[in-house]
C-alpha cells in the first residue's frame, strides 16, 4: 500500500508542475520582455533629449532672426547699427527666456552677433554685410550653429 501512495503523490506533483509550466511564463521569457522594454525606453529617452536640444537651438535661431529685424529697424531710424541690446530700446528687441544674445560688432556697414541657450552647449552666429564673419557663419545673413 505504501508504494502506491508514493506513486500517486509523485504523479499529482508532476501533473501540477506540468500544468503550472504550461500556464505561466518562464524566467527567460520574462527577462527577454524586460530587456526589450528597456531598449525601447532608452531609444525614446534619447529621442526626447534630442528634441529638447533642437527646441533650444530653434529658440536661439528665432532670437537671432528677431535681432536682425530690430537691427534693420534701428538702422533705418539712426543710420547705423546698434552696438548693444540696450541701444535697441525696450520696444526694439527682447530675447527669449534662457537665451543670451551678444552683439559682437556693429558699424554703419554691418553687424555680427552670437547667441546661446543656457540649456545647450551649441552656439549660433549671424553676421551681415561688411561685418567680419564670426564663429561658423560664412555667408552674410545666414544663421550658423555649432
Amino acid at each position: 500500500m505504501k508504494p502506491r501512495f508514493l506513486e500517486h503523490f509523485v504523479e499529482v506533483l508532476y501533473r501540477g508542475a506540468v500544468a503550472r509550466s504550461e500556464s505561466a511564463f518562464t524566467l527567460i521569457e520574462l527577462t527577454v520582455v524586460v530587456v526589450i522594454i528597456g531598449l525601447v525606453a532608452s531609444i525614446a529617452v534619447n529621442r526626447f533629449g534630442n528634441s529638447r536640444a533642437n527646441a533650444y537651438v530653434s529658440s536661439v535661431k528665432a532670437d537671432l532672426r528677431n535681432l536682425a529685424l530690430a537691427e534693420e529697424s534701428y538702422y533705418y531710424d539712426n543710420g547705423a547699427y546698434a552696438g548693444s541690446l540696450a541701444a535697441l530700446g525696450t520696444g526694439g528687441y527682447q530675447s527669449s527666456p534662457g537665451v543670451d544674445v551678444t552683439i559682437n560688432e556693429a558699424t554703419n556697414a554691418g553687424w555680427s552677433a552670437t547667441a546661446t541657450h543656457q540649456d545647450t552647449p551649441k552656439q549660433c552666429y549671424l553676421f551681415t554685410e561688411a561685418a567680419a564673419p564670426i564663429g561658423s557663419a560664412t555667408t552674410p545673413g545666414n544663421i550658423s550653429c555649432t
